[in-house]
């Protein structure tokens, strides 16, 4: 692991194409500005490890569980279950 001591202002570059700019620093945090291209994600680590827990799970879940779930989604091929107007009748 490279340690590098930085100050506000001051930037890292990780290749020809990453910038990690300190923006700013405080007695208990800094804020990172990270330049990168598109293609390449930029996740918190927590938001990574979350997605990784997710995806794990969701390789055990059989797909006859799944697809009643998915035709309810806006932009599902199945049409959406009509919902009874009892509740709000038109003028």
């Amino acid at each position: 692991m490279l340690v590098i001591s930085r100050r506000a202002g001051e930037s890292v570059l990780i290749g020809e194409d990453i910038e990690i700019r300190v923006l700013e620093t405080g007695s208990r945090r800094i804020k990172l500005g990270i330049q990168a291209p598109e293609t390449i994600a930029v996740l918190r680590e927590e938001v990574h490890a979350t997605r990784e827990q997710n995806r794990a799970a969701s390789q055990g879940m059989p797909l006859d569980l799944v697809a009643p779930l998915l035709s309810g989604l806006p932009g599902s091929c199945a049409p959406p279950k009509k919902r009874s107007s009892s509740r709000h009748p038109r003028r």
